[in-house]
């Protein structure tokens, strides 16, 4: 599977500000240590998972000190099981220690965001439909969960305001209508992606008239779904992607894949992660 990179840049300042926020002016503990001590030390995973985080996991000792290595037995993207030991490090003590909590916090969770979306993608697995993630990400974690949200074989939905227009309820009511939102987004950005957000199919109807790349289904029950995508097969034109969002769930989206839409959104792949249990332990 080939996954898209993330800059250096990008790992190296969320490193750094968690460094500041763990280590602050020092660590008062690892310091306790006689200087010159090295260390020899072991992650494991305790439970399935994909793997994700290596770069930051890095980084973290890399900006600590330059000398410990770091020795990896699997890389992102790959399915690791319980017991499995997925790194060794060796280094000074020191940095190993204060390393540590800050490291494995980038692993478990972003771990964590890469499980989450590998087993939406095996749920919808053949029905035609993509799982995309969505901008509930934790703060100041975009980059990373996003590219997570990949190596667990998800796409991305926008990254950010700045990527691709999004027009809800609140922008056709500021805008003055739907006709003249949609105008003015051709107008002002004709080749970024747009996607307008429906809550009913009266309005679909109404969107299916104009100019739009993508229509988000809002909450719409499964048999609202079904009869959206008859609408927008029997439509005349260039054919509009469908894109269901709101409260899908692990348990029910194989049938909201299997209403014919194309895409499905799902904040819960970033929001709602549950941090993978990884354990760092000196040899």
């Amino acid at each position: 599977m080939t996954v898209l990179p993330i800059s250096a840049e990008a790992i190296s300042q969320a490193v750094a500000q968690a460094l500041r926020e763990d280590a602050g002016a020092g660590d008062l503990t690892a310091d306790l240590i006689p200087s010159g001590a090295t260390g020899h030390a072991r992650v494991s995973a305790r439970e399935s998972c994909i793997l994700c985080g290596t770069a930051w996991f890095d980084e973290v000792f890399r900006q600590l000190d330059t000398d410990v290595a770091v020795r990896w037995h699997g890389s992102d993207g790959e399915a690791v099981a319980p017991g499995t030991d997925i790194c060794s490090l060796r280094g000074s003590a020191t940095a190993l220690l204060t390393g540590e909590r800050t490291a494995l916090n980038f692993l478990q969770t972003l771990s964590a965001t890469a499980t989450a979306a590998r087993r939406y993608v095996d749920a919808v697995v053949e029905t035609g439909a993509t799982i995309l993630d969505t901008r509930k990400t934790i703060p100041g974690l975009r980059d990373a969960q996003k590219y997570a949200v990949r190596c667990g074989g998800a796409r991305n939905h926008r990254h950010g305001l700045y990527d691709a227009i999004l027009v809800k309820e609140n922008h056709i009511a500021a805008a003055g209508g739907l006709r003249q939102a949609v105008e003015s987004a051709r107008h002002r950005a004709p080749s970024v992606l747009l996607i307008v957000e429906v809550e009913n199919l009266g309005q679909l109807r109404e969107v299916l008239a104009c100019r739009v790349d993508r229509v988000l289904l809002d909450n719409f029950s499964l048999e609202e779904m079904r009869q959206a995508v008859k609408e927008r097969d029997a439509h005349e034109g260039n054919r509009v992607a469908l894109e269901a969002s709101g409260s899908v769930d692990l348990d029910g989206v194989r049938e909201t894949a299997r209403t014919g839409v194309d895409f499905i959104s799902v904040g819960a792949l970033t929001k709602h992660v549950r941090a993978v249990d990884f354990s760092m332990r000196f040899v």
